[in-house]
C-alpha cells in the first residue's frame, strides 16, 4: 500500500478568523480520534486538495503534525462548489493495531449480456457497504462484477460478493447490489382535435382530486429532511 503523507501544524485560530488563513493559502482541518486530544490543525491547500483527490474515502492517511506521524481516515470534508476548493477536513487518527469500522465505496466492473444484448440498464441499490478490519486491511472500493447479468431481472445482492481477506461485511447482506432492469418507453398521448373547429384541440378533461397546492390549511407546512449539525473548528 502506498504511503500518502500530508504535513500539518497546530494552530490557534478558530471560528470565522481562518477565513485569512484561506486567503493565504492554508487549510483548517481537525485531528481526533480515540485516545487522541481533539487539535486543529492547519495543512497546505494545494498539496492537500492534490492527494485527497486521489484517495477514496477509506484511504489510511499519514499526517505528519510538527514531526510527530499518525496514521489517519477522512471523515468528513467541507467544499465550496462554486470555487471547487476545500474549505475544512476532519481526520480521525486510527491505531494500526485496533479495528475500525468505516463506508467503503462500491465499483462496478465487466460487460453484462443483459445490458449488451437485451438493450438493459443496471440499476444500483446501495453504493457503499459497511466494513470492520484493521486499518492497514481497509480496502480502497470494494469490485463488483456485473458480468453475471445474462437477462432481465438478474441481480447481484451483498452476499453474492467475495468477502476481502481480514475484512468483516457490517451492512445487511441481503441488501440489494444491482439489478438488470427492463427499460420502459414512455408513452405520450396527443389529444384529438375539437369536432367541427379546424386546428382546435380538445382541452384535457381534469378530474380534482384532493387539496390544491394553494389551499393549505392552517398549522400545515411541507415537510423538510433535517439537517445533522456537527462541531466546527
Amino acid at each position: 500500500m502506498e504511503k500518502f503523507v500530508l504535513k500539518a501544524t497546530k494552530r490557534s485560530v478558530t471560528g470565522k478568523h481562518v477565513a485569512k488563513l484561506r486567503r493565504e493559502g492554508k487549510l483548517p482541518c481537525v485531528l481526533y480520534g480515540h485516545h487522541f486530544e481533539t487539535t486543529p490543525i492547519t495543512m497546505d491547500l494545494k498539496e492537500t486538495s492534490t492527494i485527497l483527490g486521489k484517495l477514496s474515502s477509506s484511504s489510511i492517511i499519514t499526517i505528519d503534525l510538527d514531526g510527530q506521524e499518525h496514521a489517519a481516515l477522512v471523515r468528513e470534508k467541507q467544499r465550496d462548489y462554486l470555487r471547487d476548493a476545500l474549505l475544512h477536513v476532519d481526520f480521525q487518527v486510527v491505531s494500526l493495531t485496533e479495528k475500525i469500522r468505516a463506508n467503503v465505496g462500491i465499483e462496478f466492473t465487466g460487460i453484462s449480456p443483459a445490458v449488451k444484448d437485451l438493450n438493459a440498464v443496471l440499476v444500483a441499490g446501495i453504493d457503499e457497504i459497511e466494513v470492520e478490519c484493521l486499518p492497514q486491511d481497509l480496502p480502497e472500493k470494494v469490485i463488483v462484477d456485473v458480468s453475471s447479468l445474462n437477462n432481465i431481472g438478474d441481480s447481484i445482492y451483498l452476499h453474492d460478493i467475495p468477502i476481502p481477506q481480514n475484512v468483516e461485511f457490517l451492512t445487511d447482506p441481503n441488501e440489494l447490489i444491482v439489478v438488470a432492469s427492463f427499460v420502459k418507453e414512455e408513452v405520450v398521448e396527443v389529444a384529438a382535435p375539437v369536432e367541427g373547429v379546424e386546428g382546435a384541440e380538445a382541452e384535457p378533461e381534469v378530474i380534482e382530486k384532493g387539496k390544491k397546492e394553494e389551499e393549505v390549511e392552517e398549522g400545515e407546512s411541507k415537510e423538510s429532511k433535517p439537517v445533522e449539525s456537527k462541531p466546527k473548528a
